[in-house]
């Protein structure tokens, strides 16, 4: 009786890997939105382009660039590393932008002494400043 449930989970485990496996041959075709085939992945020798003061925003309402490196950043449920120096309580003594009231009012509105929960995961709008090249080529122009 015991053989049955052994006998399952080492096929479910089989199939898993060679499904596994199967998706891992085909990654080697990879292809972009348009259906180009794309033969190389492009690197970067400097990815972090960074500048002292604020980056232009190219519209309306453009959540700020961070012009600094953030990858060893703790950002989490149980601390976000970005309010060392940006929550209103340390900007000024450590020369960083203040964070915006909006990031301190609840769902409701109403004003809250720490970053609402809404706003705690900085990088979901703000994104370190990139010296990359554009992916395709456009004619935007930023609003002034």
């Amino acid at each position: 009786m015991k053989k049955h449930p052994l006998i399952s989970a080492l096929t479910a485990a089989a199939i898993v890997l060679g499904s596994g496996f199967a998706v891992a041959d085909q990654a080697g075709n990879v292809k972009s939105l348009r259906n180009d085939p794309i033969d190389a992945t492009n690197r970067l020798d400097e990815p972090l382009h960074q500048q002292s003061g604020r980056v232009a925003r190219n519209y309306r309402q453009q959540p700020p660039l961070i012009p600094h490196t953030v990858d060893q950043y703790q950002i989490d449920l149980s601390a976000n590393q970005c309010l060392a120096c940006h929550d209103w309580t340390k900007a000024g003594e450590r020369g960083a932008p203040t964070l915006s009231m909006t990031h301190y009012q609840g769902r409701d509105g109403e004003q809250l002494d720490e970053v609402a929960g809404t706003r705690w995961f900085c990088n979901q709008c703000h994104v370190p400043q990139a010296n990359a090249p554009a992916l395709v080529e456009n004619e935007f122009e930023p609003s002034n």
